[in-house]
């Protein structure tokens, strides 16, 4: 069994009959039908069923078809990368962002790789990262930045930064006797109505709620980063976030940041793309430039955390 074979049974799993896949690949129907007989020999299983209305698919089938679709998409990519690494680089890189990565390196990204890769074209998909992780398995992104490494454990991951973590208030709601933006305790916050996401940041901010022993009063989850930064500027409650998310609140006077100390809360932040998914020339290209920039932010103080 070849490349052709799994291409020709691609074709005639995505056709309502072997006829409409002879005509369609150009191939006698006799010929196809035997190359599919010599399939099912050599994987010892029935690969097809005929019907009045036309094949179908055994469970077999299926499973088959899974693989030939990988098989020949990294065979394509593999073709293609070849020809790129002679001439300029080009093609399209999908990325995927949790919401506050992604208002921090997304447009700085994109006018870079404008600017340096013109034929490049970036795909930037946003979403939290627990979602990420799936799509970088499955192809719908080529890379991904994600903060948790839970079911990512195996995938090609670079630490790049810890990001600090900050306490979050409306300016005319600061719930302590302090300066609004003054140095909070996390144990202090156990007083306080905390609107936080259910997604690995409250995993992360879980972590240290155990490693001191208090429970934060959590009084609405919600997995959409604008509205509980919404929430807290109308005064319903507070949140823990990057300074990344908050960075257009606070400039508008909404929102004020405070650090959190004893202890100081941080996140790893992990670029990462799938082992098993080769990175075109263009992919690899793209996470460099991302490695780049996220330093420089980090240097220049616009994306606050430390470098790994």
């Amino acid at each position: 069994m070849d490349i052709k074979h799994l291409k020709y049974f691609l074709a005639i799993a995505n056709s309502p009959s072997l006829s409409a896949a002879s005509q369609y690949i150009g191939v006698a129907q006799p010929s196809l039908s035997q190359h599919v007989k010599r399939m099912e020999e050599e994987l010892g299983v029935k690969l097809l069923e005929r019907s009045p209305r036309g094949t179908v698919l055994t469970e077999e089938g299926f499973v088959l078809v899974e693989h030939a679709k990988r098989i020949c998409a990294d065979l394509d990519r593999c073709v293609q990368d070849m020809r790129d690494l002679s001439g300029t680089v080009r093609g399209t890189v999908s990325f995927g962002m949790p919401p506050s990565a992604s208002m921090v390196m997304s447009v700085a990204l994109a006018e870079t790789v404008r600017l340096e890769l013109p034929e490049v074209r970036l795909k930037v998909v946003e979403a939290i990262s627990g979602y990420i992780t799936p799509w970088l398995k499955d192809g719908t992104v080529d890379l991904g930045i994600i903060y948790d490494l839970e079911n990512a454990e195996q995938y090609d991951v670079i630490h790049v930064l810890n990001e600090r973590l900050y306490f979050i208030s409306a300016p005319d709601a600061w719930p302590f006797d302090t300066p609004p933006g003054d140095p909070v305790k996390f144990k202090d916050l156990a007083k306080l109505d905390m609107i936080l996401p259910s997604n690995g940041l409250r995993k992360t901010i879980q972590k240290y709620e155990d490693q001191i022993g208090i429970a934060l009063n959590v009084v609405i989850e919600m997995d959409a980063m604008r509205q509980i930064m919404e929430l807290v500027a109308r005064g319903s409650g507070y949140a823990i976030f990057a300074p990344a998310a908050t960075h257009h609140f606070e400039r508008r006077g909404e929102l004020v940041r405070a650090p959190i100390i004893d202890p100081i809360l941080t996140r790893p932040v992990h670029l990462v793309n799938h082992p098993e998914r080769v990175l075109t020339r263009a992919g690899r290209t793209v996470k460099a430039l991302t490695l780049q920039i996220a330093q420089e932010m980090v240097r220049r103080g616009i994306w606050e955390g430390d470098i790994v």
